[in-house]
């Protein structure tokens, strides 16, 4: 998940400096919504394969 959210970074850097005036704000938020749906699908994902080998702790 770290390298994920590193490489979403990058790219999200990346495509603010290409960015006009005005939507640079816009593309931000973009970028966090983007990274917080990652994040959650992670989570997601990892809380089923830890119910699916039936850890004791499935948070994740």
């Amino acid at each position: 998940m770290k390298n994920i959210t590193i490489l979403l970074l990058i790219l999200t850097s990346t495509f603010l400096v290409a960015c006009g005036d005005g939507k640079v704000e816009e593309a931000g938020e973009t970028a966090d919504e983007a990274i917080t749906d990652v994040q959650n699908k992670t989570e997601d994902l990892c809380e089923k394969v830890k119910e699916g080998v039936k850890a004791e702790d499935t948070d994740c």
